[in-house]
């Protein structure tokens, strides 16, 4: 377990340390900014859409390892999904983190097993409370963008409050 455990660690430590798809998108046409003010974490995602799909995404940032690892994580995931598979992943990648059961069969299998097992390494955010705003920001971050609103806080009314554009 053990082992295990210092994998995951190494995993987080190398994605927040060099994170992937990092900087502005130049031909983004889609943004948002997150921020979870209690842990200091700060992030843009930038989209460029071909349709309803995620043909290009980055972020930038600043914040702890699992809010640069998991951000690192998710846009090397969603990049070429539809705008459907993207939210429906976020709903899955949601209830891991929070240590629930899947809802609907939408979402149950929205993930495919290759890109779960890479996001298990965050799954052990969910026995730390206050580290699962970190984790999940970079995904309300980028359903944010999605769905055309300018930005998310994790202490607005709510919990993640968005703002309309």
């Amino acid at each position: 377990m053990s082992e295990l455990r210092e994998l995951y660690q190494d995993m987080i430590l190398d994605h927040g340390k060099a994170p992937r798809n990092f900087g502005t998108l130049d031909n983004a046409d889609r943004e948002a900014h997150g921020d979870n003010p209690l842990c200091g974490d700060r992030i843009t995602v930038w989209l460029h859409m071909d349709g309803d799909t995620v043909q290009d995404i980055s972020f930038e940032g600043q914040g702890c390892a699992i809010s640069m690892a998991s951000s690192s994580m998710m846009t090397e995931i969603v990049k070429g999904k539809s705008e459907d598979k993207v939210k429906a992943m976020f709903e899955s990648f949601h209830h891991m983190i929070m240590g629930e059961e899947p809802g609907d069969g939408t979402e149950k299998n929205a993930i495919d097993p290759d890109d779960m097992d890479r996001l298990m390494v965050l799954a052990g955010v969910k026995q730390f409370p206050m580290r699962v705003k970190c984790a999940t920001l970079a995904w309300h971050t980028v359903n944010a963008a999605l769905e055309g609103k300018e930005a998310i806080s994790t202490e607005d009314e709510g919990g993640m409050e968005q703002r309309k554009v």
